[in-house]
């Protein structure tokens, strides 16, 4: 298989950055300022940001100036024109719930590294064929959760998963157990209480534990 190669930080360093790669929401830049400085902090060291919100992209200009070891991406990329966007805004790598050839082309063009999402034998196979040795599965517990991993690893030995998607401070370390689990992706670093009352310490607390957690060197 071959090795995916396009301009910015390697996918594959990038996921080994630590065990949880928060998936991040937010109201203004502002507070995606604020919590991604308290994440920070806390030792995380890849961040997540989505485009559910207006400001995403801002959010994500702001975050990727925090500090030099900072790799902060974009998330639910789900046009292609997206990619050139995030990258302008300095977004190093990208993350989406599904993928096409069109989205495979234009993360290329834009040298935005991509963490595509899969959920089915059918869309693993399109992302190997794309050259994906990482992939997201998502929504993770609702599609299968660790038993769908594991049976994963018998037709897909070589490919790496970061599952997202109702993963809890609980069960993250099941899923890191995994030999196809590099890391998982989680929103129970950021709580809405939290957020609205501008807790960031909590916030630093959680990013903490979860850069604590432990998974296999692989």
């Amino acid at each position: 298989m071959a090795k995916l190669t396009v301009a910015g930080i390697p996918v594959a360093d990038i996921v080994r950055l630590g065990p949880v790669i928060p998936v991040l929401a937010f109201d203004s830049a502002e507070q995606g300022e604020n919590v991604s400085r308290a994440l920070h902090a806390g030792g995380v060291k890849v961040l997540e940001i989505t485009l559910r919100t207006e400001a995403g992209l801002e959010a994500i200009e702001r975050a990727a100036q925090i500090a030099p070891d900072i790799v902060v991406g974009v998330g639910t990329i789900t046009r292609p024109e997206q990619c050139a966007l995030a990258k302008k805004a300095g977004a190093q790598f990208g993350v989406s719930p599904g993928l096409t050839k069109e989205m495979h082309a234009a993360a290329v063009e834009a040298g935005l590294p991509l963490l595509p999402g899969v959920m089915t034998p059918t869309d693993i196979i399109t992302a190997l064929e794309l050259g994906y040795e990482i992939v997201k599965f998502f929504p993770a517990q609702p599609a299968g959760g660790v038993p769908m991993l594991q049976a994963f690893h018998g037709p897909f030995p070589a490919l790496k998963f970061c599952p997202t998607g109702g993963i809890t401070p609980e069960s993250a370390s099941t899923f890191l157990a995994l030999p196809n689990v590099v890391c998982v992706g989680g929103s129970w670093l950021t709580p809405k209480a939290a957020v609205a009352s501008q807790n960031w310490a909590e916030i630093t607390r959680l990013a903490r534990a979860a850069s604590e957690l432990s998974r296999p060197v692989r």
